[in-house]
């Protein structure tokens, strides 16, 4: 799973352990697929801020975004603004980047599309 239409029509699986946590290689080839998505935490984590003009734009992304999380059981961090919502998905049971965060990152991306930046 390379691009970001590969990855958002993955689903996610439950993962413990860290033989599901990622390689640096592997990590690479994915955050390429997302844009505007960097890596943060030593590599443990990927982390994009998603821009809206208003309040209410904000809230409805980050609904939508709950929505897509609670349907794929695995949730990320989020930081909400005014304008702006920052998110973070990492996968705690296995200590850093597994396959679910780089799918539910595309789920939202192409969620977001063209209204943030």
């Amino acid at each position: 799973m390379s691009t970001l239409s590969e990855l958002a029509r993955a689903s996610c699986r439950p993962l413990r352990g860290a033989e599901h946590r990622l390689a640096a290689s592997q990590i690479t080839e994915k955050l390429a697929a997302l844009p505007g998505w960097e890596l943060v935490e030593k590599d443990a984590a990927i982390c994009k801020t998603f821009r809206f003009p208003d309040y209410y734009r904000t809230l409805a992304f980050v609904n939508a975004v709950a929505f897509i999380a609670h349907r794929e059981d695995h949730h990320p961090d989020l930081g909400v603004h005014y304008d702006r919502c920052v998110m973070r998905w990492s996968t705690h049971d296995v200590g850093g980047l597994s396959d679910n965060d780089f799918i539910c990152a595309a789920k939202v991306e192409l969620l977001a599309g063209a209204d943030a930046a």
